[in-house]
């Protein structure tokens, strides 16, 4: 399978038509090879529009919701990002190509480690990857200029909002009824915190985020 084929596919045919314009984002996920970041079984279809499990309870999210998150979340040279649910690592990889420096945190042992291994072959230096867990965050390493869960959560831990630097955009699927999760963009500014939806969509709740009571912008 060619590989580089299916990334241009992803972009012209995937993310472009969708409403990702951001030529940075495009780039970084049309660079990328998220067939990397998935189960060898997996691989030939490492470019469809659907979550991948990479491991029990936990995928890889879909191209465009991704994209849709990262470019919402207006990632900039100089910015300090933090990615919770690292995951396999494609997430934070993405962010990489974006910002100056990525934290990604993962509190699945064995995730965290072949992440970093994949990362480091790479040859993506400005990501570390930290083991621990995700409700609290990373509040030695913060404040963040941007915040993403990499997967859906009922709520936003006020742990985590609180390590939101001003001006800093988190961004998140929230929980909604019957299923439904909002794609949700929140800033931080000298009146307190904003919050708006920006999509519908429906991504696996991480684990450790199910029926977690949290803070609610």
């Amino acid at each position: 399978m060619k590989f580089e084929d299916a990334r241009r596919i992803m972009v012209e045919s995937q993310l472009r038509p969708n409403r990702v314009t951001d030529e940075a984002v495009l780039t970084a996920m049309g660079s990328l090879p998220r067939e990397l970041f998935v189960p060898e079984t997996l691989r030939s279809i490492a470019y469809v529009d659907e979550d991948l499990e990479i491991a029990s309870g936990r995928c890889i999210m879909e191209p465009l919701i991704l994209a849709r998150l990262v470019q919402a979340a207006a990632p900039e040279k100089g910015d300090v990002a933090l990615v919770v649910g690292a995951g396999s690592g494609y997430a934070a990889a993405v962010f990489a190509r974006l910002c100056d420096t990525v934290f990604a945190l993962e509190s699945d042992a064995a995730l965290a480690a072949s992440a970093t291994t994949l990362l480091s072959e790479l040859v993506l230096d400005n990501v570390v990857v930290v083991e621990g867990s995700l409700a609290e965050g990373l509040p030695k390493q913060g404040p963040f200029n941007v915040i993403l869960f990499n997967g859906g959560i009922n709520d936003v831990p006020e742990t985590v909002a609180g390590q939101l630097a001003d001006g800093g955009r988190l961004v998140a699927v929230l929980g909604g009824e019957n299923g439904v999760g909002r794609a949700t963009l929140a800033q931080r500014g000298g009146a307190g915190v904003s919050k708006r939806v920006l999509f519908d969509a429906s991504i696996p709740v991480l684990p450790e985020f199910r029926n977690e009571a949290g803070f609610v912008f």
